[in-house]
């Protein structure tokens, strides 16, 4: 195995795994269906990278974020690795050409988005690709127990039946016990391997302040605190005006969010990666494939909409591993407000219909028509045309998506790209017949390499300056050559990408299930009520709430978050004594069932108030319990 250290020192240029990628990748190779839940920023990548290198054949990657793929892609292909990404919003032809291209071993990874594995023509050519694995990135999407449940991602099953002697590598950096039992089930897993990381951050503070003015405190805390900072607040308008905020009190700030056009998003996010900028304010658009390490705090001004969310968000502090803080700002109100939010993002089964019946009118699609049709969409063009809410069209469009009705890509800029359709000669042909035309091919030629192979990514802006001319002129002599069946030319794009994944349906027909809609909302409110009682509890160890909610019951106090710090300054507890007294009484009753005298004289002499703070500590965290004044462990019962 030691081509595969060697593999990670010469396209990454370390020189040691982290904890539990080895033996994830031995798992791997070893021919074994492995399960890794590793928490955020745990090198998740890694572990299928490194493997698929090691082995022959295309690595076949499921993940259903755009961006991430886009952006993983980017690193591959600057590493010297072939890698290419299908998904919704691609043209056939460009899909064409990219799976020719897998399937007579030219590209060593496949990024596929979930619900491109109903398309026919990704099923065929899968079928007849040497592939390595199958890995399926954020894989708590495939249960309905998780948090971001993704229909699409069932079809990974009928994938497995395509490819019944395929391995596959499934990655979640956040599942309950429930949903990790329901990833294996769901995903056909034989003869399995699970390999768990502790999601405990030992470096990681999380603190919970009820505070009425939240701008005052947010200030506060930036003040005292050193560093990059995050901020999450719920709304794009809230992002700027708290950004805004901050800049008046000579903090150096900015905003960011969907909204946003593609490159004025990569500049922030740039100048903030630099530390030009200090403290991001963001919805939770921003986050997704960031990894600042040195990231000292992160605060969240409402609550989010699941434990799975905030610890994700969380933890994008302090990945250095230097004293870092996730901080959540509360106040009583924020219980009902959250509801009523999470109320409003589930519409009834007849505004469903109405939005879709709207967008196929809006995009003049006959009944029976639209397969696979992919248009631009502006939403506030949308909304306006039809006297609709942002929002409301939002909350409608998640539910056509996860009735695979349509899929909306991310927001985000869609590179130029074109593949010249001609052989050599015949190109040279036209060239001579068409003078005016002469220059810019020859311009494409020299400027880029291999578009008589595959779809390449063009510069209209950079085309438009070597030959001296207007982008609007290239622009229309590049879509002229596409009319001619010269080249396949798809423009730059800054708009999302809507696809009909089925034909257009009689809006009477559409089945979506008031019972489904029921269900999925119990099972929101549930992960909201889960965030409200972390957020108001005062008893409980704030990392061993948040760990207990992921299956990890044996974990100590972490004694830094503010209800461990709470309890020790009443008690005059320093963390270093809490964690010996803990231990000390877990220990003694680890084979035996003590009255509370008992067990208090067993401790040391000097610390009877704080031993018995302790042992009420351990009570509320459900370490210890009691019986008539008899006490004992838990998992002794």
């Amino acid at each position: 195995m030691q081509y595969i250290h060697q593999l990670l020192k010469n396209y990454w240029g370390h020189s040691t795994f982290r904890p539990l990628q080895e033996n994830i990748i031995k798992s791997i190779l070893e021919g074994n269906d492995t399960l890794a839940l590793l928490p955020t920023g745990g090198g998740k990548s890694i572990c299928f990278q490194v493997p698929a290198l090691a082995m022959e054949g295309v690595c076949v990657v499921i993940s259903p974020l755009i961006a991430l793929m886009k952006d993983q892609v980017d690193n591959l292909t600057k590493r010297g690795i072939k890698a290419c990404a299908v998904y919704s919003g691609m043209k056939k032809q460009e899909i064409d050409v990219l799976l020719d291209n897998c399937v007579y071993g030219k590209i060593k990874f496949l990024y596929l988005s979930p619900e491109r594995l109903s398309s026919e023509l990704v099923k065929v050519r899968l079928s007849k690709m040497n592939i390595s694995f199958l890995a399926i990135d954020e894989a708590h999407c495939i249960s309905q127990w998780g948090y971001d449940f993704r229909p699409a991602y069932l079809r990974i099953a009928e994938l497995r039946e395509l490819l019944p002697n395929q391995k596959l590598l499934a990655l979640t950096a956040t599942a309950t016990p429930e949903v990790v039992k329901d990833i294996q089930q769901q995903l056909h897993f034989k003869n399995g391997k699970i390999f768990t990381a502790s999601f405990e951050r030992k470096n990681l503070a999380y603190i919970v302040l009820q505070e009425e003015d939240k701008w005052n405190r947010l200030l506060k805390i930036v003040t005292s605190l050193k560093g990059a900072g995050i901020v999450y607040a719920r709304n794009r308008k809230r992002t700027q005006e708290i950004a805004l905020f901050l800049q008046r009190n000579n903090i150096t700030a900015d905003y960011y969010h969907a909204g946003l056009s593609p490159q004025v998003r990569d500049t922030k996010q740039n100048n903030w990666m630099l530390n030009n900028c200090r403290i991001m304010v963001c919805t939770n658009a921003f986050g997704m494939g960031i990894d600042k390490p040195d990231v000292r705090f992160v605060v969240h001004l409402e609550l989010p909409d699941s434990l799975e969310a905030y610890f994700q968000e969380a933890g994008r502090a302090g990945r250095d591993g230097n004293k870092s803080y996730g901080i959540l700002l509360f106040q009583s109100i924020d219980s009902n407000e959250s509801m009523h939010r999470l109320k409003q993002g589930f519409p009834s089964v007849s505004e469903i219909k109405s939005v879709y019946q709207a967008l196929c009118n809006y995009y003049k699609l006959a009944i029976g028509s639209g397969l696979e049709a992919i248009f631009e969409f502006d939403i506030s063009d949308f909304c306006n045309t039809f006297n609709l809410k942002a929002n409301h069209v939002f909350n409608c469009l998640k539910f056509l998506e996860k009735e695979e009705y349509l899929s909306v890509s991310d927001s985000s800029k869609t590179n130029a790209k074109l593949k010249i359709l001609l052989n050599k000669q015949e190109l040279f042909d036209f060239q001579v017949a068409n003078k005016n035309l002469d220059h810019l091919i020859k311009t494409i030629l020299r400027s880029y390499s291999g578009a008589f192979d595959e779809y390449i990514m063009i510069s209209e802006t950079e085309l438009a300056k070597r030959t001296t001319q207007k982008k609007e002129d290239v622009c229309k002599q590049l879509t002229y050559l596409n009319k001619l069946n010269v080249i396949s030319y798809f423009p730059q794009s800054f708009l999302p990408q809507l696809t009909f994944t089925r034909a257009r349906v009689d809006v009477k027909k559409i089945t979506i299930s008031a019972e489904t809609l029921s269900k999925r909302f119990e099972l929101a409110s549930q992960k909201l009520t889960a965030v409200i009682q972390y957020a108001e509890s005062t008893q409980l160890c704030r990392s061993q709430m948040l760990l207990h909610y992921f299956g990890e019951s044996t974990v100590g106090f972490c004694g830094v978050c503010d209800v461990c710090l709470a309890k020790n300054k009443t008690h005059d507890l320093t963390s270093e004594l809490f964690t010996l007294l803990a231990n000390r009484i877990t220990s003694l009753l680890q084979s035996q069932k003590l009255p509370l005298s008992s067990l208090v004289k067993l401790m040391e002499h000097k610390k009877e108030k704080q031993s018995i703070a302790v042992i009420q500590h351990l009570l509320d965290a459900g370490i210890l319990l009691s019986e008539n004044d008899v006490y004992f462990l838990a998992d002794k019962k």
